[in-house]
Parts: structure tokens; C-alpha cells; sequence
């Protein structure tokens, strides 16, 4: 099975050309994405890494998107390059959140919290639990969007969690808090792909015509044109 993993949701983006062989993975090919460059680049290296390879697009047995939080335009097209290939092909899609694929890469088990900066001293975070013996799922207890005090306050009222994120500012205050979290490495479309293929073993599959990204944030205009809310979502 050919896996084609996408990321488009922070900065640095990237496409990913995965095989899986029963329970084995190999990873053929990684290219990098600017994030400034989404719109025009991410067709394009899709077709030229499967052209690399061989491989046609119908060839593609599985799509593999990171589904947010993160950038609201490189997620919108992401998924709707998606829906393009799901639909043309009957792909399969199986959607991951950034916050749920953070969360797996820390290797931890038990209660896990992975944390993003969302800018405006707010924060995208996710509590999950990893079972035991089975580090390659996560059970979702919540994601959401806090504020960075709320953030703190939340974590305050566990005992001893732990808290992993790719963000080394964020990292810096929350040490200045007394939250002491691990600095982990941002998530590639490679780990993306090898996440979705472990939930694709599961049973776990995206409905394609409802497919939307996790955005957890509403977007500018969203929040300009309606009342003054709560401080976030929740998912």
C-alpha cells in the first residue's frame, strides 16, 4: 500500500510518500513545503513525488492530512487537495490532528498534554491518554484553545502531567510558570502518514464529503463579523 501523507498547517509544511507492507513502514520520499508557497507548490510536489516514483495517482491507496489546529489557508487547501484526489480516485482519507500526532511522538504513556502556540498569548492544546503497550494510538480526552493563564491553570490541577510541544517560545514561558514541558520536533507529513495508517488498521477512516479542518479558532473575519464569545472551542 502507497500512503501519501500530507502537512500544510504551520510554516514549514511538507508532502510524504510512504509504503506500508503488513505492519512495516518505509518511507520513500519527504519534501519540504514554504509555507508562503501552498497554494502553488503543493499540487505540484504531490505529482512530482509520485512522478519520482513510479507511481500513478491512482495508485495512492491512502491520503494522509494533517487536519489542524494550525494555518487556516495552508488547511484549507490541504483539504481540498484531498477531496480533489478522495474523490477523482475513491482514496481513503484518514485525517490527523497536529496536537494528536505531538502527542504520539513523545513516546509517553499514560495522560498526555500536547501544546501549541496559537499566538495572541493563547494556546491549542490537547489532553490524551496512551495506553500501555499501545503508543501508536491515543485516546482523546479533549482539544482545545485556551488562554495562555487558563492554559497554566489547567495544567496546575493535574499531578505531574506531561506536557510536550514543538514551540521553544512557548516552552519559555510556560518554564517561567513553573510548567516544565519537553521540546519535541514539529510533526512532518511522514508522521502523519505512519499515524493514519495505524488508525487506518483500526477501522478509523475521514468521510470525505464532510472532511473539514480542526481549526479550534475561528477565523478573523469569523470573529470581527459575530458578538464577543468565550475564550475558544472546544473538539
Amino acid at each position: 500500500m502507497f500512503i501519501l501523507g500530507i502537512d500544510t498547517s504551520g510554516r514549514q509544511g511538507s508532502v510524504a510518500l510512504v509504503r506500508a507492507q503488513g505492519e512495516e513502514l518505509l518511507t520513500l520520499d519527504l519534501l519540504p513545503i514554504s509555507g508562503g508557497q501552498y497554494s502553488e507548490r503543493l499540487v505540484p510536489s504531490i505529482a512530482e513525488l509520485l512522478a519520482h516514483h513510479g507511481i500513478a495517482r491512482s495508485g495512492v491507496e491512502l491520503i494522509a492530512v494533517a487536519s489542524g489546529p494550525g494555518s487556516f489557508t495552508g488547511l484549507r487547501i490541504a483539504i481540498a487537495t484531498v477531496k480533489g484526489l478522495a474523490e477523482a480516485f475513491a482514496t481513503p482519507v484518514v485525517d490527523v490532528s497536529v496536537l494528536e500526532a505531538i502527542a504520539l511522538a513523545s513516546g509517553a504513556e499514560g495522560n498526555v498534554v500536547a501544546a501549541l502556540d496559537a499566538q495572541r498569548s493563547e494556546v491549542f492544546f490537547g489532553e490524551y491518554v496512551v495506553e500501555p503497550g499501545r503508543p501508536e494510538l491515543a485516546r482523546k480526552h479533549r482539544e482545545a484553545l485556551a488562554s495562555f493563564g487558563d492554559f497554566t491553570e489547567l495544567l496546575g490541577s493535574h499531578s505531574a502531567p506531561k506536557v510536550f510541544t514543538p514551540d521553544e517560545a512557548l516552552a519559555v514561558r510556560l518554564r517561567e510558570a513553573a510548567i516544565d514541558p519537553e521540546i519535541l520536533a514539529r510533526p512532518s507529513a511522514e508522521a502523519f502518514a505512519r499515524i493514519a495508517y495505524r488508525k487506518f488498521l483500526a477501522g478509523i477512516r475521514a468521510d470525505v464529503a464532510t472532511l473539514d479542518a480542526n481549526y479550534l479558532r475561528r477565523s478573523d473575519a469569523e470573529i470581527f463579523s459575530s458578538p464577543k464569545g468565550g475564550l475558544g472551542t472546544q473538539a
